[in-house]
């Protein structure tokens, strides 16, 4: 029987559908001061704009992927993209700030359906050597995407295309959204050969406790509302381990957490994603709104960080595979380095801080990240077994969107705290950003030392 040959036109169809989820993903930064001028939003809100997204996108990528097993992928697909481009629509619509958060939490909802089919598809469709270039291709656009958030979204902003400012970085997915919609029969439709019930009672509760620990974090520090995540939680917890012991598929099964080196791989990919989106908050409303630059410069003086980003992300698998996770680790303590050396830069300099000067430690940040993270995730799956990685992998997934939802909340609640304390000049912009980021440094010098320990295990 001759082979169908590989659904390359599809292929660009899954990079397009990629490409504007993680485009949505940092392109809400530039936007920020526009937001905050046009809607009247307060720092939590804005925390809100971007960790809604993050949040939603996180505690729905398993269910998006057990979705595409059971009802066929590209109906999925098209289902999550014709979600995510209404969703698009309705945030550039915003009437009011509550308005476009509640639409930035349907938009992550959407791209939660939408994400997993594109791994899943190239997965399933593509063999050997075309897989491989397939998910090249896929890291390349994913990268690119990264850096286009950035330069292309400062860009329409600034254009103001039409009067409509900030809102034109959402209106931009509903053309792309329908020629996806429109293109989408050149994916071909493939499910799971077993197609276990989804847990629908896990789902409620592990949304309902996420959401009870990251709301109140970013609008405020609410005890009850922990002690409240932690009981929900913990529900969360005996009911996977009901389902696994009756028979029935969890969601998470609960054993891969019990697997030391597995949970540590969990905490470093937590730890190191949480460290990201809020680097880019904050550097945002560091040289937009303290600073005065417009989102195209604040974007073009971002873009070296991103570019490094990628470039370093070709070398560092190989890196890794000659290093061991001692590489991993050096990535890590590198930027640690670098994030105590942009702080210092900041604190020292104050109000008369030039922030393109910063673009060399920035190009630092950028290559360190992607020495932590390009191969920190194969890291990670690798401690499980071949039957577990499909599990595993959606549980990493989900921890790399609620560990960037984690630090949004964290670092907005120390960078808020400043601002706080008096008239929101230059120099005080300054000061919030160096107590931001002093989470970013401690989470990663903590992330350096479990790498080493996990080095260490692996390498008695």
């Amino acid at each position: 029987m001759t082979p169908n040959p590989p659904p390359w036109p599809g292929l660009a169809i899954l990079l397009l559908a990629g490409f504007v989820t993680i485009f949505d993903l940092f392109v809400v930064n530039v936007a920020i001061p526009s937001m905050q001028a046009d809607l009247g939003a307060s720092l939590s809100q804005i925390g809100f704009i971007v960790a809604g997204y993050e949040l939603a996108f996180g505690v729905l990528l398993i269910t998006g992927g057990r979705l595409g097993d059971l009802y066929g992928r590209r109906r999925l697909f098209v289902a999550g993209m014709a979600g995510f481009t209404l969703a698009s629509l309705l945030c550039g619509l915003a009437p009011t700030v509550g308005f476009l958060i509640a639409a930035r939490v349907a938009q992550g909802l959407a791209a939660a359906l939408l994400f997993p089919q594109v791994y899943a598809s190239i997965r399933v469709n593509f063999t050997g050597e075309d897989r491989q270039r397939a998910f090249g291709f896929l890291g390349m656009t994913l990268g690119l995407a990264a850096i286009a958030g950035q330069i292309l979204g400062g860009y329409l902003v600034e254009a103001d295309l039409l009067g409509l400012g900030w809102r034109t970085i959402f209106l931009i997915n509903v053309p792309i959204g329908l020629i996806a919609i429109a293109a989408a029969r050149f994916i071909p439709e493939t499910r799971a050969p077993e197609r276990p019930a989804l847990d629908w009672a896990g789902v409620a509760l592990v949304s309902l406790g996420l959401a009870l620990l990251l709301i109140p974090l970013i609008e405020a520090p609410i005890r009850g509302g922990s002690i409240a995540a932690a009981l929900v939680l913990t529900a969360f917890y005996y009911h996977q381990e009901h389902r696994r012991k009756t028979g029935r598929q969890p969601l998470v099964d609960m054993t891969l957490l019990r697997q030391p080196r597995f949970a540590q791989g969990g905490v470093l990919v937590l730890l190191i994603y949480s460290t990201s989106a809020s680097f880019f908050l904050c550097f945002a409303l560091l040289a937009q709104t303290g600073f005065g630059l417009s989102p195209f410069a604040a974007g073009r003086v971002f873009a070296p960080c991103s570019i490094a980003f990628v470039v370093l992300s070709l070398s560092a698998p190989r890196l890794v595979a000659q290093f061991g996770t001692r590489a991993i680790a050096i990535g890590a303590l590198i930027y640690a380095a670098a994030l105590a050396v942009l702080i210092g830069q900041v604190w020292q300099a104050g109000a008369a801080l030039v922030v393109p000067h910063l673009i060399p430690v920035l190009i630092v940040i950028g290559g360190a990240q992607a020495m932590i993270m390009t191969p920190l995730l194969n890291l990670v799956l690798g401690f499980v077994a071949e039957r577990q990685a499909g599990m595993a992998s959606g549980v990493i997934s989900t921890l790399q969107q609620v560990g960037a939802a984690l630090g949004v909340a964290v670092v907005g609640m120390l960078f808020g705290g400043v601002l706080g304390a008096g008239p929101a000049d230059r120099a005080l912009y300054a000061s919030a950003f160096v107590a931001g980021m002093g989470y970013n440094v401690g989470a990663a010098i903590l992330a350096t030392f479990v790498l080493l320990r996990l080095g260490r295990a692996r390498n008695p």
